[in-house]
């Protein structure tokens, strides 16, 4: 299609020799509309297709200059072609400078000419044209990505920066343009603080593509500071001559704290921020590494929080949370920054003493750790008071790698448990035999109740005033195939602490009732029957359940079972343990509260909790009769008891003293073997009968 000249003229001669011109050229004619004022050309614009306008900048209409700027104004996208008399060609300079293209002379139209200007003027607006959509493309482009783009000439001035460089150097394009890059561009080395190296001199220097050093941070013009990655590359010409650089570059804060998050995570623990099992074994080998290079002792100290279970299930996992985090604290402010804490999961940590002087510093370690951890601990509410066992284990002498060292310390942490807790124990050898049978016991233990391996004993318990049988406790042995008959401080701790204690107190539930059952099926007069309940069984959550089907299932009926619960249940006034203790008293069943006096237990528990049966712990009946102190406790309980009307029931009553002075002081009643050993079910029927009911001592 042929461009189309709106020609604006008031001079029919000019438009009839510039109509002559164009029509005497042997290429393709350009297609003339003629206009001989301002307000005609500007109607044509409006009416038909224009590609180019040649204007007489002296209109009948308009004077002079502003005759360009109507037309501008009028079809700013059209280019301006001005012809002039030789006399007003420094007016139609100005008009360029305003924004036409080109101006001729009218000394100058013949056909060559004229046609030359208008054909050159239209390539200029069409290269123009396609320039200015070339930039909007790629200035869209480099504002639509994520990373930031900016340009420098040789001189390392800044040319360019698109939106998202302008963000992240708080530099606006237009304030940049020709300031030094280093101004624009600051980076510094996040470690050192130092000024970093600038990758765009480099990249025109040699003539490549250069990364940017890793852990630098841009400087923000409002001094805000970012993590950033970044390349330079050199700019060419069509000659491939170096004229500049280009850098892209991006935000990188998020996710390098993400990567050093992760990082952490992966070494540390998530509740107490402590190094976790795989940083310990990395510090542990390298101490290691260092006493055997400068031949000193390393040792390693194994801590397990003791009777933590009772914690998480009596008050809860948050609390038990809170005070592993309290433990963390303790810890972390009695050692060393050279030493390592770390735990390991569950209430265990492990400490380890690198460049140790004398043995004498480990105990002195060791004993400053349990003090910190025995001191009060005060958790919502809750005054805690805690105890740890200590294994300890030192290199070389227990061992030369992590593994074995750490392996020896926690067999010693459960030598330091079996003897009784808070305290330490150093590795021996023949704690290994020790360990070995521990976890024999566990593995035995899984396999123990589908061998039908568990036997129930049961104790009578007598009316001190009367002498008469009103019940017995039933206690579990286990006839282990190898170690014989065991009794429960044997295996109950293992029990507990792998969770087997659950399953182990169901069998004994339903034995004890069923035993029962069929002693009063067998003719025998009915008595209670007593099970040992611990606080993990209590707080499990199909526990009310089980028991209300075992004793459906058994048809035992519920005043004849007594549940036994120690003082553990009261650390905290839960509503979820008061609750299944109400339900459990409103099937009727008889509660008990064992080994009263060494827990957590007060009056205000006392009328709380639906208890009947108060028990004195053993501890406090063995040394009654000789003065001690033990004898007011005794005479408490029993009056206290009285006072709330509960029943008191001694434990562990061996001599006729003892028996004597409960019956002084009013006791309801009493077990231990100066009455009867537990005996095994077919023996304890016997005591049952009338010949064994007339005289029980």
């Amino acid at each position: 299609m042929d461009p189309r000249i709106l020609l604006i003229a008031p001079s029919s001669n000019d438009a009839e020799m510039i109509q002559a011109a164009l029509a005497e050229t042997p290429e393709r004619p350009f297609p003339i509309v003629w206009a001989r004022s301002l307000a005609e050309g500007i109607q044509q614009l409006g009416a038909e297709r224009v590609d180019a306008v040649m204007l007489d900048l002296f209109l009948p209409d308009c004077p002079e200059l502003l005759t360009f700027d109507r037309i501008a104004h009028a079809a700013p996208e059209l280019p301006v072609l001005i012809i002039c008399a030789p006399c007003d060609e420094p007016l139609a300079l100005q008009a360029v400078e305003r924004g036409a293209q080109d101006y001729v002379l009218k000394t100058h139209l013949d056909n060559y000419s004229l046609r030359h200007a208008l054909r050159n003027m239209m390539r200029r607006e069409a290269a123009a044209e396609a320039l200015f959509v070339e930039r909007e493309r790629a200035d869209v482009t480099l504002d639509s990505i994520g990373d930031g783009v900016l340009s420098t000439d040789l001189a390392g001035r800044v040319t360019y920066l698109n939106v998202v460089a302008e963000d992240l150097t708080g530099w606006s394009r237009e304030d940049a343009a020709g300031h030094p890059l280093s101004e624009v561009f600051h980076i510094i080395d996040g470690a050192t603080r130092e000024p970093a190296q600038n990758p765009m001199p480099l990249a025109i220097r040699e003539n490549m593509t250069v990364g940017l050093t890793s852990n630098c941070l841009l400087v923000r013009r409002d001094g805000h500071e970012a993590a950033i990655e970044d390349s330079a590359a050199p700019i060419h010409d069509r000659q491939g001559r170096v004229t500049g650089a280009v850098i892209v570059f991006h935000d990188v804060s998020v996710a390098r704290a993400m990567t050093l998050k992760m990082s952490h995570l992966a070494h540390h623990d998530a509740l107490t921020d402590l190094p976790n099992r795989l940083l310990l074994n990395d510090r542990l080998a390298r101490a290691i590494e260092v006493g055997r290079r400068h031949r000193r002792p390393v040792a390693v100290l194994f801590l397990d929080l003791d009777r933590f279970k009772n914690i998480n299930d009596l008050l809860g996992h948050d609390v038990g949370d809170d005070v592993l985090r309290s433990v963390a604290e303790r810890l972390t402010g009695r050692l060393r920054s050279s030493d390592t804490i770390s735990r390991q999961g569950g209430d265990e940590f492990v400490i380890v003493l690198s460049d140790i002087d004398r043995p004498s510093n480990v105990i002195v370690t060791a004993k400053k750790i349990l003090d910190a951890v025995a001191k009060p601990h005060r958790i919502r509410r809750h005054e805690l008071r805690l105890t740890a066992s200590i294994g300890i284990s030192v290199y070389p002498n227990d061992g030369y790698d992590a593994r074995g060292l750490l392996k020896d310390a926690e067999i010693a942490m459960y030598q330091a448990k079996t003897r009784g807790g808070n305290r330490y124990e150093f590795f021996q050898p023949e704690m290994n035999v020790r360990a070995v049978e521990r976890q024999s016991l566990v593995h035995g233990l899984l396999r123990a109740l589908d061998r039908d391996e568990f036997v129930l004993h049961y104790q009578p318990k007598i009316d001190l005033s009367t002498g008469a049988i009103i019940g017995a406790e039933a206690l579990v042995r286990w006839r282990h195939p190898q170690l014989g008959v065991l009794r429960p401080p044997r295996f109950v701790p293992v029990a507990e602490d792998s969770g087997l204690i659950v399953p182990l107190g169901r069998w004994v539930l339903r034995r004890a009732c069923r035993q029962a059952r069929a002693w009063q099926d067998a003719g025998l007069r009915p008595t209670t029957v007593a099970v040992n309940v611990s606080a993990v069984e209590l707080r499990h959550p199909g526990f009310l359940d089980g028991v209300r089907k075992t004793l459906e299932q058994t048809r035992l009926e519920p005043r004849c079972l007594e549940l036994e619960v120690t003082e553990t249940v009261f650390m905290s006034n839960t509503h979820s343990t008061l609750s299944v203790l109400q339900d459990l008293k409103a099937l009727g069943l008889q509660l008990a509260l064992d080994d009263f006096g060494t827990g957590y237990s007060s009056l205000s528990h006392l009328n709380e909790f639906p208890i009947d049966t108060l028990k004195v712990d053993e501890s406090f009946v063995r040394d009654i009769t000789r003065g001690d102190q033990d004898s007011p406790v005794v005479r408490a309980v029993i009056s206290m008891g009285k006072s709330l009307n509960q029943r008191v029931i001694a434990e562990g009553v061996e001599t006729v003293e003892q028996l004597g002075f409960l019956q002084k002081q009013g006791c309801s009643a009493g077990q231990g073997y100066y009455f009867s050993r537990p005996l095994p079910a077919r023996q304890y029927a016997r005591l049952l009968t009338p010949a064994g009911s007339e005289s029980t001592h």
